[in-house]
């Protein structure tokens, strides 16, 4: 009879945990939500609640983070550095003048007995300027014109005068120096390039710390929910516990440790709560999301139909990467550097030839009119006599840096590969460790009913419960790690890479427009 009696307080019992035991089952993978484990929700609050998959949170980071803005400057930024270069190569066009240029003072004026006479100044001068330039990328010199007009009051003595240079064409050539306009015309590009595949890595990094900030609530809220589960499981075992040793079946011993319990299974639900808190704060504001809703994050799926081959990945990965774009700008900065250490070093000279016509007259019609030629031939230089190998030494010392970085690049060219490799083996590896929990999952979640059974019944020790207790809690958290380093391999693979192995596409971004 009392036999009968505990029987039906246990049926009694599991009747009530069956939604615990529902969201422990792990059989349902793809896109399971995370729901609170006392049964339904009222409406109010399930009305309160943003459902959320992993590829929503990743896609709210990438349009709304603060993280998100600063790649789009960024990439802004870079954009008009690479217009201002392309600039340099095309023809400069400037009017510049003096409109007007008055002045009245008094100016001390040395005179031929070596006294000074301060005598009164009172005119205007005003001068217009029209200019072009064209730089010569392939010798680094300029081609320049201008035409100019002057013209010159003198109020005191009622006189007007103009000068004028119809047009002047002249040619600047540095000599044995460092062109910077064909150097620049090398790296340039590169920076630019980089730059545009930078914000594209910026945008897929955004995504893995999305993932990372998704799972640490997932995983909180997890912990929570298995929390509350436990408490009240750990309490109908108590009031079964409470008539069992009513009738004498088990010793005071077995009721304090389920009062132990008990005490614990509390402590971890406000752990567990306040863990989901800063979880979720984290994770609003990492995305942007300025919903004031629950959030309730659901299980990604377990498996993802693409095929990854480390080759295939190494070779996406050096075509896209902006750091194999880098490998060959940083060279070519290093080469520059030695070049302009040769430049400066010896010989420096610079040739400027300029002809053209200049005329004075009083008035502005007459100015024109028959100009007076004008040219100018010159090359000026300079040559170190003594400066105690410092030249030499600028040199060297280019030269070693030069050696250092193509070592460098070597060297972080083997780093990158080893990563992408291994984030190829670590992709491979965690699809098989998601199966693997999931299994494990299931095994442990049916041993605890099993065991929980046994100890209704009489068969199993408190001690024994208790291992089945945390074998299934820690199961359910090794299946979530496992689904979060999966998808951390994931994102990380299309960071390294900056390819879509799912579509088969270059990763592109058209949130910045170029204009």
């Amino acid at each position: 009879m009392k036999r009968m009696l505990i029987i039906l307080l246990w049926v009694k019992a599991y009747a009530m945990t069956l939604p615990a035991k529902a969201i422990a089952q792990t059989n349902t993978l793809e896109h399971d939500t995370i729901q609170p484990a006392k049964g339904s929700a009222p409406q109010n609050e399930m009305e309160d609640t943003i459902s959320l998959t992993l590829r929503q949170v990743v896609n709210m980071a990438r349009s709304g983070s603060i993280a998100s803005k600063q790649a789009i400057t960024v990439r802004k930024t870079k954009y008009w550095e690479w217009r201002t270069y392309r600039s340099n190569y095309q023809p400069q066009l400037a009017l510049t003048g003096t409109l007007p240029g008055f002045m009245k003072t008094t100016t001390p004026v040395t005179q031929p007995n070596g006294s000074v006479k301060f005598e009164p100044i009172h005119n205007n001068n005003s001068t217009l300027n029209l200019a072009f330039s064209q730089s010569i990328t392939a010798t680094g010199g300029k081609i320049y014109g201008a035409t100019e007009l002057q013209r010159f009051d003198d109020f005191d003595r009622n006189t007007t005068l103009y000068n004028a240079i119809p047009y002047t064409i002249g040619y600047s050539q540095p000599l044995f120096q460092f062109n910077q306009l064909k150097w620049d015309k090398r790296i340039a590009p590169l920076l630019y390039q980089e730059s545009r595949q930078q914000y594209i890595a910026d945008m897929e990094l955004i995504a893995v710390k999305a993932s990372g900030y998704f799972f640490d609530l997932l995983l909180a809220q997890v912990n929570h929910q298995i929390a509350e589960s436990n408490l009240q499981n750990t309490r109908q075992i108590q009031r079964i516990a409470d008539e069992k040793f009513a009738l004498g079946k088990i010793s005071r011993n077995e009721i304090l440790q389920l009062q132990l319990e008990a005490l614990k299974a509390e402590k971890s639900v406000g752990a567990s709560k306040r863990s989901m808190e800063i979880a979720s704060l984290n994770l609003r504001a990492y995305t942007g999301l300025q919903q004031a809703k629950k959030i309730a994050l659901e299980l990604p799926p377990s498996m993802i139909n693409m095929n990854v081959q480390a080759e295939q990945v190494l070779a996406e990965a050096f075509a896209n990467n902006a750091e194999s774009i880098g490998y060959l700008r940083r060279i070519q900065e290093a080469r520059r550097d030695v070049a302009k250490a040769r430049g400066e070093t010896g010989l420096n000279a610079t040739l400027n030839a300029n002809l053209g016509y200049t005329n004075t007259s009083p008035s502005v019609s007459k100015v024109y009119r028959n100009p007076q030629n004008q040219q100018l031939v010159e090359i000026a230089f300079s040559i170190p006599i003594l400066d105690w190998g410092r030249s030499r030494s600028r040199t060297k010392t280019a030269e070693a840096n030069l050696e250092f970085s193509q070592y460098e690049v070597e060297q972080d060219k083997q780093n990158f590969t080893q990563a992408v490799t291994t984030q190829v083996t670590l992709f491979d590896m965690m699809k098989g460790q998601v199966a693997l929990s999931a299994v494990a999952d299931s095994i442990a979640t049916e041993k605890y009913e099993i065991a929980r059974s046994r100890y209704v019944l009489g068969n199993l020790s408190i001690t024994d419960l208790s291992i089945a207790f945390a074998e299934k809690d820690q199961a359910k958290r090794d299946f979530i790690l496992a689904l979060r380093d999966f998808w951390g391999a994931y994102y990380e693979l299309r960071y390294l890479s900056l390819y879509d192995f799912e579509q088969n596409k270059k990763i592109t971004y058209d949130t910045f427009t170029e204009h």
